[in-house]
């Protein structure tokens, strides 16, 4: 027995609205363009969709009722400009992340032929965004985790970027001082607020969420080993949890940065940092942050 596209559609967008999905609109569509192998205008025109594709796309949605992320089921993620494989044992990137990835992509447009490290790759979405936008650019992402980087090998296939497998507190030692650009999304979050996390979060592994010391122990690493690895007058850019721009900026200056700034996303909230390592004639001002409303 076959069913309009468009009632198909209709009804799993009404279930998924039900389930408390945020976007089921667009959740519905994705998936049924999964389950058809249709584009999005394929499916404005579509007739019938056929058992075994509603078979698969029933299931999709019961799953995505059950708090499974969109990302997951359709093993991709569009992140600016680039698809990404992701699934179990990955962080799925979010679309704040792209302002990260969009700094360090004006950081490292400012030199010729820049070196970038990656910190906490995960999926490697930022390298991927880098090597897609930086002309030239030289990329080392650097992830601990053996599952997370499986997906990112696979991400970085094709754009030259080497990827490092080691803890990022000792990595690339050989690189100190010769760094234009550090960027990291590291895990940031308490793990005394796991229960008040949607439920397509808590799919993500943990090693990617959650950091001790309030979610800055990680970010107080990034810091260190930013300052280690970056030139003179280098940059480096480290996401954050909304309420956690004093405490980022904080890090940055017991490490020894300047220009310590905190910017906001598109709803205003804080959510990165940026700041320059200082040249060793300016380096008795790293304890001076900037914050920047």
């Amino acid at each position: 027995m076959t069913e309009r596209a468009a009632a198909v559609q209709a009804r799993a967008s009404a279930k998924l609205r039900a389930a408390g999905v945020a976007s089921p609109q667009a959740d519905a569509r994705t998936l049924l363009m999964h389950a058809t192998g249709l584009s999005a205008t394929g499916l404005l025109t579509a007739g019938d969709v056929d058992e075994s594709a509603l078979a698969r796309y029933e299931q999709l949605v019961a799953e995505r009722c059950a708090g499974t992320p969109v990302q997951h089921l359709t093993g991709r993620v569009w992140f600016r400009n680039v698809a990404l494989a992701v699934g179990a044992g990955v962080f799925v990137p979010r679309p704040e992340t792209e302002l990260v990835a969009g700094a360090a992509i004006e950081a490292a447009r400012s030199t010729t032929s820049p070196l970038v490290v990656e910190l906490c790759a995960g999926s490697g979405a930022i390298s991927a965004a880098l090597a897609d936008e930086v002309p030239g650019v030289r990329l080392f992402a650097v992830e601990v985790d053996a599952t997370a980087v499986r997906w990112l090998r696979g991400n970085l296939i094709g754009t030259g970027a080497v990827v490092v497998e080691a803890d990022m507190a000792d990595a690339l030692t050989d690189l100190d001082g010769q760094v234009d650009v550090v960027v990291a999304n590291p895990p940031y979050i308490d793990r005394a607020d796991c229960d008040a996390l949607p439920a397509e979060v808590r799919h993500d592994p943990d090693r990617a969420l959650f950091a001790g010391e309030q979610g800055l122990a990680a970010i107080r690493v990034v810091s260190r080993v930013a300052l280690r690895l970056l030139q003179p007058g280098g940059s480096v850019v480290i996401e954050h949890g909304d309420d956690q721009a004093p405490s980022a900026l904080e890090a940055l200056r017991t490490a020894g940065f300047v220009q310590a700034t905190s910017h906001r996303d598109l709803t205003g909230r804080a959510r990165y940092v940026t700041a320059l390592r200082p040249s060793p004639a300016v380096s008795g001002l790293a304890g001076e942050p900037v914050a920047k409303a």
